[in-house]
């Protein structure tokens, strides 16, 4: 009897795979990571009236976060920081440096009460694609595991000033010592691997911008800068888009001037789309 073939895997990055999901009308799986158990109680509550969401797992501690994952299987992690045995930022690092087999990598956002410059800088390169403070509006955190399940990076806006502050306090120290210099050297080879319109556009995910500015300021469709950040996103073996700004911003790769256009820019025609923007 020949045996059953499998199915072929999906090639889509996970942030596809799960936007496929929300069109087929499934709701973002959300899982809770909170040693404090009337924390998850009051997240659980509030998520579970909200519309397109669904908590389906707890855990108390980072170290449960892999078992979690896969039993529960969710699209977005609202991770705490600090807990009794692993911490959030070890579980997220751990959860990327070794992702769940056959299924996603989940979204994981930082929910926490500390917002220390070290602990969000710590959280987003350890994989993180958001940070919150708890205080933040429950209307607030739900708009934000939506964003994340559909890739899209989640800052609080005291979170977003402190990367800022670490772009120009980075870019001033590249002058001052070797070190900066160094991580600078090591982010620009990164970046060489993409195309001249890849670059330009990490550049404007850089500055924060969302896919219908960056298509409005190159001339390009929604569609078009979607698929440039998806590749360099791919070529670069990343995950997000907060770590693609700041791969740009150690780089020091701007949206400046289009360089030569028989340069490796892809041929879109330079006018601005017409028709209704798509979503960003």
């Amino acid at each position: 009897m020949t045996p059953p073939v499998p199915p072929p895997q999906d090639p889509s990055p996970p942030w596809d795979q799960r936007s496929q999901q929300r069109q087929r009308g499934l709701p973002v799986r959300v899982l809770l990571a909170d040693d404090d158990p009337l924390v998850r109680a009051g997240l659980k509550m509030m998520l579970r009236g909200a519309r397109g969401v669904e908590v389906v797992g707890e855990a108390a501690d980072g170290a449960e976060v892999p078992a979690a994952v896969r039993e529960f299987t969710p699209d977005v992690i609202l991770m705490d920081i600090r807990m009794p045995t692993t911490d959030g930022i070890t579980a997220t690092r751990a959860l990327a440096a070794s992702p769940p087999p056959g299924i996603p990598m989940p979204q994981v956002i930082v929910l926490t009460t500390f917002d220390s410059d070290t602990e969000v800088l710590e959280a987003i390169r350890a994989g993180a694609a958001g940070y919150l403070l708890k205080h933040t509006d429950p209307e607030e955190i739900v708009a934000a595991v939506l964003r994340a399940a559909r890739g899209e990076p989640v800052l609080s806006p005291s979170v977003a000033r402190t990367l800022m502050d670490h772009a120009a306090d980075a870019a001033a120290a590249r002058s001052r010592g070797e070190r900066a210099r160094s991580r600078a050297e090591v982010a620009r080879a990164r970046m060489e691997v993409l195309s001249e319109r890849e670059r330009v556009v990490a550049g404007a995910v850089a500055e924060g911008l969302a896919n219908s500015e960056i298509a409005e300021r190159l001339y390009l469709s929604v569609g078009s800068v979607k698929a440039h950040v998806s590749s360099a996103l791919s070529k670069l073996g990343l995950d997000n888009r907060i770590r693609l700004a700041l791969l740009a911003h150690d780089a020091g790769h701007d949206t400046g001037p289009d360089p030569d256009p028989d340069s490796d820019l892809d041929s879109a025609p330079r006018s601005r789309p017409t028709g209704p923007p798509g979503p960003t």
